[in-house]
């Protein structure tokens, strides 16, 4: 990764890492629109586009855009769609900002309120996040929305509402400590969770007017799951614990039984012993299924393999 040096007058403050994915038609309305806002800031900046595997004319407009705009100093275009995570972690690596502005660029939020964000940055926060305060999305990507941000407060100990609005502000030296890389991807769960200082501004939500989401039903399930694994300790910290104290519970029972007549549970019946049997083989299969995942992840880890690959890059 390269690091800024913040002694350099030539360093920009804000680095500008913007996704995309099938947005040909609205890329050039964008670009207009936030980098009028950009400007509004009276703070050097950079814009660096991602072109997350799009096979629609995206990538030839950022080309476009490029050309007439000093101030976007790179486009990257992967091989393939590798997710929002790879494509925000491509521009992190290829920024030379001091801090980092992340969005997305299929118009669901407006450009327009990036000042919000930044006054509440500039006093000192170490993140700031939009707050999609009215969403405008299906019902189904919001209930898997609402499990997953659940998760994430969990695992991040925060108390942050909506984790998936992308239109954030990050503190540059508490991203780039994470070394972040085509084997690591970014995953704001664990940035968030060593932050000191996070703040929530509400923002703007509009119904998505062109191309399509690539958060398809089983994304956001791997995603969960991923997350899911961040809590995946606790877990069995919980369950080994109960585990531990129904043993003890059981054999006391037992012990007192054979001083006296024991009322609670004195007749053990077929239908009982069926549902315990029955809720202990959930139980074990639920936590064979999470060390399966644990097991696979670990592996696919040792493997080494790329989570994205690069095509072609356009920089100054």
């Amino acid at each position: 990764m390269e690091i800024a040096d913040p002694k350099n007058h030539n360093t920009p403050f804000f680095s500008a890492i913007i996704t995309c994915y099938f947005e040909e038609k609205s890329i050039i309305e964008f670009h207009t629109r936030f980098s009028k806002a950009l400007n509004s800031l009276d703070k050097s900046y950079e814009i660096i586009f991602v072109n997350d595997g799009s096979a629609d004319g995206t990538f030839e407009l950022l080309k476009e855009i490029f050309n007439r705009d000093k101030k976007v100093t790179r486009v990257i275009n992967f091989f393939k769609n590798s997710g929002q995570g790879a494509a925000i972690t491509a521009g992190i690596n290829h920024a030379k900002g001091k801090h980092f502005i992340l969005m997305d660029s299929d118009l669901q939020l407006a450009p327009e309120e990036l000042p919000l964000l930044v006054n509440e940055f500039e006093k000192g926060c170490d993140i700031v996040s939009g707050y999609r305060k009215d969403r405008k999305d299906s019902f189904f990507r919001i209930v898997p929305s609402v499990l997953a941000n659940y998760i994430m407060r969990k695992v991040s100990k925060s108390d942050l509402k909506d984790f998936g609005c992308t239109f954030k502000i990050y503190h540059g030296e508490l991203i780039r400590a994470f070394n972040l890389g085509p084997l690591k991807l970014f995953n704001p769960v664990y940035i968030i969770e060593q932050a000191q200082k996070c703040r929530e501004v509400p923002v703007s939500h509009f119904p998505r007017k062109y191309g399509k989401s690539g958060w398809t039903f089983n994304k956001l399930t791997e995603y969960n799951m991923e997350n899911f694994m961040g809590m995946f300790s606790k877990a069995f910290q919980v369950i080994g614990f109960w585990s531990i104290l129904i043993a003890l519970l059981l054999v006391l029972r037992t012990i007192v039984d054979y001083f006296y007549s024991f009322k609670i549970l004195s007749k053990i019946y077929n239908g009982l012993l069926l549902i315990a049997i029955m809720l202990s083989m959930f139980i074990t299969l639920k936590m064979l299924c999470l060390i399966g995942e644990y097991v696979v992840r670990i592996f696919s880890v040792a493997q080494k393999n790329p989570k994205y690959i690069i095509k072609e890059i356009l920089e100054r």
